[in-house]
């Protein structure tokens, strides 16, 4: 069924709305998806923090113009949906991919993060890769290691004497003669 062409205006506003702050896009295709596979789909999506579509192409490229998503949605062929995020695209592919993995009917085929294109190769890749907050306690771990290794060998002197000098008064070594 056709759709007017003010109904199309109002998709294309709405989906250009959200892709205007989106960094991150992941395309791709499916065949005999069945309603409940969509509806965990999307579910999985939004718990990562992004949104996920199914887009007609021509609108979807018109939407996209001048966002950091346009050249993954330019030139679009066949039956396509489009997941993105302004948020961490790291988390978005690796929920996408691990969903992906369960469900064969579903297929990549690009993906765009702050306007780099990425093959499908490039997109499973960026899923195994770690996640920000897995990142950040990386670095904070860095951080932290060298004050904690000064601070343990200063301590360490002192431990180490209280040690020996117990050692001596439990073989009564200190015991003046008597």
């Amino acid at each position: 069924m056709a759709i007017s062409k003010a109904k199309k205006s109002e998709k294309v506003q709405a989906l250009a709305k959200e892709l205007g702050t989106s960094t991150t896009a992941i395309v791709g295709t499916f065949t005999k998806l069945t309603v409940a596979q969509d509806f965990a789909l999307r579910k999985i999506i939004r718990e990562a923090g992004g949104k996920y579509r199914v887009v007609k192409n021509t609108l979807a490229a018109k939407s996209a113009e001048g966002s950091k998503v346009e050249a993954a949605l330019k030139g679009l062929k066949g039956v396509n949906s489009v997941a993105f995020t302004s948020g961490d695209p790291v988390a978005l592919a690796k929920v996408f991919a691990k969903w992906v993995g369960d469900n064969a009917e579903f297929q990549f085929k690009l993906g765009i993060v702050d306007g780099k294109l990425l093959n499908v190769e490039e997109v499973k890749a960026l899923a195994t890769m770690p996640g920000r907050e897995e990142i950040y306690a990386k670095l904070l771990f860095l951080i932290n290691a060298p004050a904690q290794r000064l601070a343990t060998a200063i301590g360490a002197s002192g431990r180490n004497l209280a040690v020996v000098l117990n050692q001596g008064v439990e073989k009564q070594k200190f015991a003046g003669a008597a």
